[in-house]
């Protein structure tokens, strides 16, 4: 529900599901949608039309020169299309922004083009070449969401997909500067209602611009009603007239007032940074964090990927519920970005291979709860479908009891400890050996206590050291269970070639690497000891047996080393939360919360209005479990933006979702006090 003052609470996530693609018509290699019988820019000249309509006179130029502000500019549009508007502000950006200043756009579509279409589109501007390869090789599934896409060092794009008004609704962040486009009122009049106007309002930072190609009636009220101030300019071509304005005090966000532990806390603009933990969470956040050009000391105790990150090959894979959770959306989205984001840090595929997932059903249980999830989700069968045999038998073996599985073409298995270097190599990184033991506030920021002595100031600190985040005092409410890790290592005799893709079922078996077959990982909760253990081998044997009898045969036959007392392999402690869901984001004051959410011990209905307090600058990536490579990554984007002052890149539910304060409400509501 939404009035003229803004939303009253996120609207409900869409399904999940593909969504509908737009059949064109071309004319002279202009698309031209067969729905909206509309054009998708000017046949006249489409560029020059997009930089008179919305990059002049949203003044981009001149604001992109004077911008020094810490933050990103960011500009939000009501509809991608082919993406020109947003390549032309992009290379608008890159000839007159100054070298620090930094770029994100936002962008809602209902209907994204297929690739192809869109490459043939952006064809028609070879000037823009550069920059439309970039976004094609990155081009998202079609599934509602939000997909961000890192378009160069200074430029982020956040593609929101769905219907424009229900995704700003759900959008958490601010705009600078509006791109109202569209296809035409009178062709599109679902679109240009009063939510747009009125998310768009309440999304705006004060101060922010629009522009847009009409002067429809219905549009001009739509945005005074909203609370923007309109007028006509000279329009484009044989567009006589146009409509541009500002808005100079947007209405309050009041969308988290029923939940207020989830208002963020107030920023300000970070210099420098501790991040405490160099695994596969806090590698990527530091690597985030000082790509938006924060100083970032890492603190590990022993070596970068130590701990549950340091596995010579770690899958790339979630398992989503049957039927649609808040969970299932998270980790569907966190394997898409990492699977983006891992296409921008290594396109040589040198730390990872898109190898393929295969997730076999071992029994009609698990086939029954597969059939029953591709039946509640119809998602793009390039991101996942049910496959049956004999589509897998050169990958799995003629002999497997599966006789069906959920089929992920895109995923695939990385080099954790490899990537964890990799991230670490930023300049802007700086590796400190040494164990954290204590945070204290100092002069506004934070004194990182090591146990030699030694202090290190910062403005942030992210903590992201698994199952050791809350010896902190400041953490130490937010439960975690450790979790012990041990895959197994097998040479592969000459003769024998390990599976084509990951297999996995309860465990899991990528591709070989370097000759070696891994399997695993055994799952030992609430052990802390990394030492190997026999009994572990034999159980990732077991697991291997019984997803792949053939190749164990083979194994067998050809000699391989299958002794659990003899092998190789390595352990790792990893980190769960209660609801198995990783903690990203401020870490709150425990006892502040306890305090002023005391009610909900008796009565779980109450209403608040007072935020809860966080202790400022102090920030949490952890629990990532097992599922760390499909989470970490996403989960970083998360703290920086909010570090940043960033829009996220996931929808407010999923930030509350994975906000650790969570926890504290729901031991409350049990009557638990908070512990």
């Amino acid at each position: 529900m939404t009035h003229a003052n803004g939303e009253l609470r996120f609207p409900p996530l869409p399904a999940l599901e593909a969504l509908e693609r737009p059949v064109l018509d071309w004319e002279n290699g202009a698309p031209h949608s067969q729905a909206f019988d509309d054009v998708y820019f000017s046949r006249q000249d489409g560029r020059a039309e997009t930089e008179h309509v919305f990059l002049d006179a949203n003044r981009l130029p001149e604001r992109f020169t004077a911008w020094r502000e810490p933050r990103a500019f960011v500009i939000g549009e009501t509809g991608f299309g082919t993406g020109l508007n947003m390549l032309c502000a992009w290379a608008c950006f890159a000839r007159h922004a100054p070298p620090g200043a930094r770029l994100h756009l936002i962008s809602t579509e209902k209907y994204p083009l297929e690739r192809a279409s869109l490459a043939r589109a952006l064809a028609a501007w070879p000037e823009l070449g550069a920059y439309a390869e970039s976004l094609c090789r990155q081009w998202p599934n079609a599934v509602a969401g939000v997909h961000r896409l890192r378009l160069d060092e200074r430029v982020t794009l956040d593609l929101h997909f769905g219907d424009a008004a229900e995704r700003l609704g759900l959008l958490d962040g601010r705009v600078d500067a509006w791109f109202l486009d569209g296809f035409a009122p009178a062709q599109n009049p679902g679109m240009w209602q009063p939510d747009l106007f009125n998310t768009m309002a309440a999304r705006s930072r004060p101060g922010a611009t629009f522009a847009t190609f009409t002067c429809a009636g219905v549009v001009k009220r739509g945005l005074a009603a909203a609370g923007f101030t309109w007028k006509k300019v000279p329009g484009f071509g044989r567009k006589r007239e146009m409509l541009a304005g500002h808005i100079d005090a947007p209405p309050a966000d009041t969308r988290r007032q029923a939940t207020p532990w989830f208002i963020p806390p107030a920023v300000r603009a970070a210099q420098s940074a501790v991040v405490i933990g160099a695994g596969i969470a806090g590698a990527s956040v530091a690597e985030a964090l000082a790509r938006r050009g924060v100083n970032v000391t890492v603190v590990e105790k022993t070596a970068p990927a130590a701990g549950g990150s340091g596995n010579r090959q770690g899958a790339l894979y979630v398992k989503l519920a049957a039927d649609t959770n808040v969970q299932s959306r998270f980790y569907l989205a966190g394997l898409e970005h990492s699977r983006r984001w891992l296409e921008t840090l290594d396109p040589g595929h040198t730390l990872w291979q898109p190898s393929g997932v295969l997730q076999l059903a071992l029994g009609e249980k698990e086939a029954a709860r597969q059939r029953r999830f591709c039946a509640n989700h119809p998602l793009p069968a390039e991101l996942v479908t049910l496959r049956e045999p004999p589509n897998w038998r050169k990958s799995v073996g003629e002999d497997t009891p599966a006789e069906q599985g959920l089929y992920y073409s895109q995923a695939g298995w990385v080099r954790p400890a490899a990537l964890c270097q990799r991230l670490l190599e930023h300049p802007g990184i700086t590796l400190e050996y040494g164990e954290a033991v204590a945070l204290e506030q100092a002069n506004g920021g934070w004194r990182v206590v090591l146990a030699s002595g030694q202090a290190l100031y910062a403005d942030q600190v992210v903590i992201a050291s698994a199952q050791l985040a809350n010896r902190f005092a400041q953490a130490e409410a937010l439960p975690l269970q450790p979790v012990r890790g041990q895959v197994s290592e097998i040479p592969l005799p000459d003769g024998v070639a390990g599976p084509e893709e990951v297999v996995c079922a309860k465990g899991y078996a990528p591709p070989a690497l370097d000759g070696v077959l891994t399997v695993g990982a055994s799952f030992v909760p609430n052990e802390t000891d990394a030492g190997m253990r026999a009994e572990d081998h034999a159980g990732n044997l077991g697991e291997l047996q019984g997803m792949l009898p053939a190749l164990y045969h083979a194994l067998e036959e050809a000699g391989a080393e299958l002794d659990p007392a003899r092998m190789g392999g390595r352990a790792g402690i990893r980190a769960a939360s209660p609801d198995k869901t990783p903690y990203a984001g401020p870490v709150p004051n425990a006892d502040a919360w306890r305090e002023v959410y005391a009610a909900l011990a008796k009565d779980a209905t109450r209403s608040f209005s007072a935020p809860g307090p966080h202790h400022p600058g102090l920030w949490i990536s952890a629990a990532h479990g097992s599922r760390g490579l499909s989470s970490a990554p996403l989960c970083a984007e998360v703290i920086a933006s909010r570090i940043c002052d960033e829009p996220l890149p996931v929808e407010g539910p999923l930030a509350d979702h994975l906000h650790p304060g969570r926890r504290l409400i729901r031991a409350l509501e049990r009557g638990a006090g908070g512990r």
